[in-house]
């Protein structure tokens, strides 16, 4: 089976349907925003139910990826991101980390949400200070994406691009998850950065009792979709690159988004949920 031939959630978007549940939206309740319906914040009080801490799942995502998106642009130094299921704007969005931290670098986000696209637009027409558009396209086609009139004018594929799956790998239902991460990565020029994000089962029993509990939760939800893998599985679709060691001293592997070069010592153990979500980052050689 092909990524395009495995229904996505992505394949049909949700819009401002309040009977519907969006992983956008649902995201977004989980970060404690406002830009969600009741649909959305059921959902979130269920697995609360399981899983009290839950919103500190969604909020070392979200920290995760600021620090990944600092790294792509200022260590890096790559000049392009292209940022797959942006989601609704929150605080901070990657063109505002990359505004303070290179003026010169571009971004694409790419979501085939209307209401995304809408909010997106707004914002995009206030920030004015580092070059970013906007694509509506299936992050789970990775050829349409490419293919798309603004990658096309605004991303060169002769120079490194810092591609960004934030919790965007864990709505995709289909096994051939490591081939569509192939078919994203495989165009993508020598000295690209990959940034990935997923719902992570740590492969012990009472982590492993607590991520399928989620996934159940999820999967038979409204929204439909929130898959927990292992390590292998996630490390599968990172098919021939160099990967970072998250810390120093750390096996360069999958980590909890929390121990992803922390701003800081961690002066408290992990909770539950912050370990049930993991963060990889690597270079194509």
């Amino acid at each position: 089976m092909t990524s395009t031939d495995t229904p996505a959630p992505s394949s049909v978007p949700v819009g401002v349907d309040p009977n519907r549940a969006s992983i956008a939206r649902v995201y977004d309740a989980a970060l404690g925003g406002k830009d969600n319906y009741q649909i959305d914040r059921e959902i979130i009080g269920q697995v609360r139910q399981h899983a009290p801490e839950v919103q500190d799942t969604a909020q070392d995502n979200r920290n995760w990826l600021i620090r990944a998106v600092r790294f792509l642009v200022q260590e890096a130094r790559v000049p392009q991101l292209i940022d797959c299921g942006s989601g609704l704007p929150t605080s901070e969005n990657v063109h505002q980390v990359v505004a303070r931290t290179n003026r010169d670098a571009k971004v694409v986000y790419i979501d085939n949400d209307p209401v995304v696209f809408a909010h997106a637009q707004a914002l995009l027409d206030e920030s004015g200070s580092v070059d970013t558009y906007f694509a509506q396209a299936d992050i789970y086609k990775p050829d349409e994406v490419y293919a798309h009139d603004t990658i096309q004018h605004h991303i060169d594929l002769g120079e490194p691009v810092g591609l960004i799956h934030s919790s965007t790998m864990h709505h995709y239902p289909g096994e051939d998850y490591a081939e569509l991460m192939a078919a994203w990565i495989d165009p993508l020029p020598s000295g690209s950065w990959v940034a990935l994000s997923h719902f992570l089962d740590p492969e012990t029993p009472e982590l492993t009792a607590l991520a399928r509990r989620m996934e159940e939760i999820f999967t038979n939800s409204p929204m439909g979709s929130g898959y927990f893998r292992t390590r292998a599985q996630i490390r599968s679709m990172m098919p021939g690159l160099e990967i970072i060691e998250p810390q120093p001293g750390m096996a360069a592997d999958v980590v909890p988004c929390a121990q992803w070069w922390p701003d800081g010592p961690k002066v408290r153990p992990l909770n539950q949920c912050q370990q049930v979500v993991g963060a990889i980052v690597g270079r194509k050689p």
